[in-house]
């Protein structure tokens, strides 16, 4: 692919200071997403996922890396040039209804971002947070309601609106559905792809539902403890599951065919410390095919199938590949 990519993260790493040491929340993350394309990003509750998702937007400084919007070094920015990005870089929030100002009615808590950049007249902002109502299906009589007079769904549309309003080209989802009811979460992942599609929007999509990324992502990228350990477009990844972690992630996702029996695979020892984590494959302590090599050297992301990529010391032996 020759275009340039939106979003591009190289070495990216962020660490929070505790009295132990550091944590390494992110880890040297390193990928580039098109515009236009949805990339998942799945792991466990604690891996780093969504404390990726806010550094790529500030809100949350890296520690170390660089990220580039567009071609620009947007690493390090100043209080101009982050209110400037965010016209163009949004953040939907896993919980609605901790997210809206609960003093705010949807019409202001909509209106809020046209209302901080201060380039609106009153008509205009009507205008826009009536059009962008119509486009995430809230209904005109909800205008004046408050965030708990309302169910899940319409609070997540509120959501969605604000992030949309200002008309973004980048848009962070931390595990947008999460907190509704599965017939709620079908409706909601239907009306945030007919919007990508509409509005050629680029997602990242944070969840730890596979099932979920599955559906509405381009290209998955698995972390563990901070670190990537696999990145492949959806369908390879879901053919081709090459590392361990992700292999035990797959197999505990439920089969709508009740006569298919999948043995799901159990991970047992003991999680590594995400404080200063020692050198090492960060899986190796609850990997069931760990070496001594695997306790010792950090495993590096490798092409091992067109662009599948896997940090494992053995996916070529326990998978049967020759190098590219």
């Amino acid at each position: 692919m020759n275009e340039q990519p939106i979003l591009e993260v190289q070495n990216l790493k962020k660490y929070f200071s505790v009295p132990a040491g550091l944590v390494h929340a992110v880890d040297d993350i390193s990928f580039k997403l098109y515009a236009g394309k949805t990339l998942g990003v799945v792991g466990e509750s604690g891996c780093g996922k969504s404390t990726l998702g806010r550094v790529l937007i500030h809100l949350l400084e890296s520690s170390a890396g660089k990220i580039f919007f567009e071609g620009e070094d947007i690493t390090h920015v100043n209080r101009k040039k982050l209110t400037e990005l965010r016209k163009n870089m949004q953040m939907i929030f896993q919980d609605p209804f901790s997210s809206l100002n609960p003093r705010m009615s949807l019409f202001q808590s909509i209106a809020e971002p046209l209302r901080i950049m201060g380039n609106f007249t009153a008509q205009e902002i009507e205008d826009k947070v009536y059009g962008i109502m119509e486009t995430v299906g809230l209904a005109d009589r909800l205008v004046n309601t408050y965030p708990h007079e309302l169910d899940g769904g319409r609070r997540q549309r509120i959501g969605i609106a604000r992030a949309l309003v200002m008309n973004p080209k980048f848009i962070v989802c931390d595990e947008p559905v999460s907190a509704l009811d599965v017939s709620i979460q079908a409706q909601i992942l239907n009306l945030m792809c007919d919007i990508r599609d509409e509005r050629k929007l680029t997602y990242i999509f944070v969840t730890h539902d596979l099932s979920v990324v599955k559906y509405i992502s381009d290209e998955i990228l698995v972390m563990y403890l901070g670190q990537m350990v696999e990145k492949a477009p959806t369908e390879e990844l879901f053919e081709h599951r090459l590392h361990p972690y992700t292999k035990a992630l797959l197999s505990a996702v439920p089969l709508p065919d009740i006569d298919h029996e999948r043995k799901r695979i159990e991970l047992k020892g003991e999680l590594t410390s995400p404080i200063d984590p020692k050198p090492g494959c960060r899986f190796a302590s609850r990997c069931p095919y760990a070496e001594e090599r695997c306790f010792k050297e950090n495993p590096v992301n490798e092409e091992v199938r067109p662009n599948h990529y896997v940090a494992c010391h053995k996916t070529r032996e326990l998978n049967n590949l020759k190098r590219l």
